[in-house]
């Protein structure tokens, strides 16, 4: 068994506004195992600015795995826990490697175009016309579910978005989140929140930044609206640690990006500790390619919920794979025809 990486720069096709600034390219890396005349490829989509393993040594320990791909994964995976992102593209890769079919890496009626699963539409930040013209585009397209990016603009422009949308469709329309991405004060968090809510939303994302834990606790207890965290579960690796945060805060929701939190396993252990606290979640992609897309999608499916999910088709990107993944009416579906497209 042998293991190679390649970094590969993906180009957005549009200068995307984030709360880590406009992105115009996302890098990322994949993993290459080999063996036996088979091939398993997997995706580290480490998030510079946002990722805990965004660290000067990251190719370093990249590299270290590939070297010692013979220890296997569940060796590898204890041995990189501060390094998220190669621990889920070593969960893809071995996975990859295992199945039968390239890219298939949990059969499912999903994988067989039998089955879709809902999802958000998401609103990216930008001016007011901009972000009115993608709701719009939004609604067109069948989404039931609607998550925009706040804190980018004037409040009360983005206060007036809401309203134009409850003006047209109700709740039981049009599910409205929003994310905050932490843009909020905790002094002026709560009235914030209270002002959302006049617009009846499901939720708002990381409303102040991670790591105000008492701030975030007693503003999970007043908020009028439910709040999901998001930012504030990177970097929180031990089992009793998360369980404390959890604990503390009492948050309504929380979000898994698998690429940020450890991959399945991570992202499985997230969920356990949610449940014993009566805590829902939702998962999101963090801007991976087709390859990583399609293995947060196939193991999303097999969680079975009905709650809209964070993820798409990589239709952000000019240079992005070929893949089944498709959108439709609300929904993320699998075209098992199509031919995959993995050229570096």
């Amino acid at each position: 068994m042998i293991a190679t990486y390649q970094k590969y720069v993906l180009n957005f096709k549009q200068a995307s506004g984030t709360s880590r600034g406009i992105l115009k390219t996302k890098d990322t890396w994949f993993i290459i195992i080999e063996s036996e005349g088979k091939k398993g490829i997997g995706e580290c989509g480490m998030f510079r600015g946002l990722s805990i393993d965004d660290r000067p040594d990251f190719e370093k320990k990249l590299q270290w795995a590939c070297q010692h791909i013979h220890f296997g994964l569940e060796a590898l995976v204890a041995e990189l826990v501060e390094m998220p992102s190669i621990q889920f593209g070593l969960e893809m890769a071995f996975l990859d490697l295992e199945n039968k079919n390239a890219f298939e890496l949990f059969p499912s009626k999903f994988t067989k175009g039998e089955d879709a699963i809902p999802i958000n539409g998401l609103i990216w930040m930008g001016s007011e016309a901009y972000m009115r013209d993608q709701i719009k585009e939004k609604i067109e397209a069948g989404f039931t579910c609607i998550k925009l990016k706040i804190g980018a603009i004037d409040f009360h422009a983005e206060l007036d978005l809401l309203k134009s949308i409850r003006t047209h469709f109700s709740p039981s329309d049009i599910e409205l989140r929003v994310d905050a991405n932490g843009a909020f004060s905790p002094d002026e968090a709560l009235e914030k929140l209270k002002r959302l809510s006049d617009y009846h939303l499901h939720s708002i994302e990381q409303p102040i930044k991670q790591g105000q834990v008492e701030e975030m606790a007693k503003l999970c207890q007043t908020t009028p609206l439910a709040i999901a965290l998001d930012e504030e579960l990177i970097g929180v690796f031990d089992v009793a640690d998360k369980h404390n945060l959890l604990q503390t805060i009492k948050p309504q929701y929380i979000i898994l990006k698998p690429t940020l939190v450890g991959g399945f396993q991570g992202s499985n252990s997230w969920i356990e500790v949610a449940k014993t606290g009566k805590i829902g979640y939702w998962i999101t992609s963090a801007l991976e390619s087709n390859i990583g897309l399609n293995a947060i999608a196939q193991w999303t499916y097999t969680l079975q919920s009905d709650r809209p999910q964070g993820l798409g088709t990589g239709g952000l990107y000019t240079n992005n794979f070929d893949s089944p993944l498709r959108v439709k009416n609300g929904t993320l579906q699998y075209k098992n025809k199509t031919d995959w497209n993995f050229n570096l």
